[in-house]
């Protein structure tokens, strides 16, 4: 662990109340994901016994930056740089064992050098051949007439569609045992080498994966490096619950990725709405007491699928450039647009947020005029509800509001009454919207930079 933790603004402030005990704590991002749930994390862990990720894999990337320097993690829970903080993946994780051991090794250099982490023997890994189906996938839909999805070709979908099959799966626990892992690899590499090969008649798919004699070494090595690591992550979430502590359950991508309630099919393959906690962890929803939604002062998305209010202009530009709105994981510039509060009070009620952490107020900062869409027109009617279909969103025609911007610079802010008054209105504007209090507002990368109630 880090042998020192540089200054941070007092977690027990952060927000209407103390953390409850025994109970959990859920971050979850509120739009296209990418708003900066790794800082709020950061910011929060220090109150916790633990920090869950319960989704996804080395598709979502959550970046903390301390002391100018800017950390991205991928699968490690973002409260590693927290003394005394477990660090849980829990089984609705689907694990790349390559990244964690690059991770690992990353934090080791930024000096956190024990880190309790702890496994789930039922997280599902992910293979070469998910990444080289995730690939031939998209490149087959790229060269169609709808386009491809957009995905990260990490191989998270293929891994989850496996967990979905079963019996072409391979879980953490089956790593600890060599024998069984052996006959498994064999029995599937028979029907991977089916779909790769029709996915890509070519063949290069295919031949660039490792032999299965080969893959399983890998995998047996991978198995003694996880063992110290490897537990029931249920149990002992259960286990920390009934003792007491406060557990902090970090989702990754966002609410209008989920499967089930995004803008499908342009969405991730897990349910990353605080709806994947119970799933992805074992913990019912019943110890959730409190939802801290992340969302970005503006909105930007990143891949295919509609988005109402993107700015395909010079205000897209300018908040890109400004924001960074470049991928974590990928690289890839990031589509930049207004706030979209129809879509941001869909989120709200769909993960019963209890208080909202506006991010990046900041790169508004210097706009003459903000806008925000305040509610649809489809079909010649006005409606404010979200709609959570690709075709369906694709169509409708956004109705905005305009505000009067700042000039003022505000990463030096530290309260309320520090930003500029039409700093404050937009803050209060998203309160009214929402209903929900906006409980942080970050006014620039690092820790420092955080204004709290």
């Amino acid at each position: 662990m880090p042998t020192a933790t540089p200054s941070t603004p007092s977690s027990s402030n952060v927000g209407r109340g103390p953390v409850p005990l025994g109970s959990g704590t859920a971050v979850v991002g509120l739009q296209w994901g990418d708003e900066g749930k790794g800082k709020v994390i950061d910011l929060l862990a220090g109150s916790f016994h633990a920090v869950v990720r319960y989704n996804g894999g080395a598709n979502a990337g959550h970046s903390v930056v301390i002391n100018g320097k800017r950390h991205a993690l991928h699968l490690i829970p973002s409260g590693a740089f927290h003394p005394g903080v477990r660090a849980v993946i829990g089984n609705g994780v689907v694990l790349d064992p390559d990244v964690l051991f690059t991770e690992l090794d990353r934090l080791a250099d930024a000096g956190v050098h024990s880190l309790d982490l702890l496994v789930s023997d039922r997280a599902h890994v992910v293979l070469p051949w998910h990444k080289a189906e995730d690939a031939a996938r998209e490149a087959g839909l790229a060269s169609g007439s709808s386009g491809s999805i957009g995905t990260t070709r990490r191989g998270i979908g293929p891994a989850y569609a496996d967990k979905a099959h079963r019996a072409g799966a391979i879980r953490v626990g089956d790593l600890l045992r060599p024998a069984s892992l052996r006959e498994k690899l064999a029995r599937i590499s028979v029907g991977k080498e089916r779909v790769l090969d029709a996915l890509d008649p070519s063949g290069g798919v295919r031949g660039s994966l490792p032999s299965v004699a080969s893959l399983a070494d890998d995998l047996l090595r991978t198995g003694e490096r996880l063992k110290p690591f490897v537990t029931d992550t249920t149990y002992a979430l259960h286990d920390m619950l009934a003792r007491g502590h406060g557990i902090l359950f970090e989702g990754a991508n966002a609410t209008l990725l989920d499967v089930d309630h995004g803008t499908f099919p342009f969405v991730t393959s897990s349910n990353c709405s605080v709806l994947g906690i119970p799933a992805g962890t074992g913990v019912p929803g019943v110890h959730l007491k409190r939802v801290i939604g992340v969302m970005k002062a503006y909105c930007t998305r990143v891949g295919g699928g509609p988005f109402p209010t993107e700015q395909d202009n010079e205000a897209g530009n300018r908040i890109r450039e400004r924001g960074r709105e470049y991928g974590t994981t990928t690289g890839r510039p990031r589509r930049c647009g207004w706030l979209d509060l129809v879509a941001l009070r869909y989120a709200v009620m769909l993960n019963g947020v209890t208080g909202i952490a506006l991010m990046l107020l900041d790169v508004l900062s210097g706009f003459d005029e903000i806008r925000l869409c305040t509610a649809y027109r489809v079909g010649g009617r006005m409606i404010d509800r979200f709609l959570p279909d690709a075709e369906t969103l694709a169509e409708v025609e956004p109705i905005y509001e305009a505000v009067t911007g700042w000039k003022d610079e505000i990463g030096g802010c530290r309260s309320r009454d520090e930003l500029p008054p039409a700093a404050r209105a937009y803050v209060e504007m998203i309160e009214q919207a929402t209903g929900v209090p906006v409980e942080i507002v970050s006014v620039g990368p690092d820790r420092e930079q955080t204004v709290l109630g």
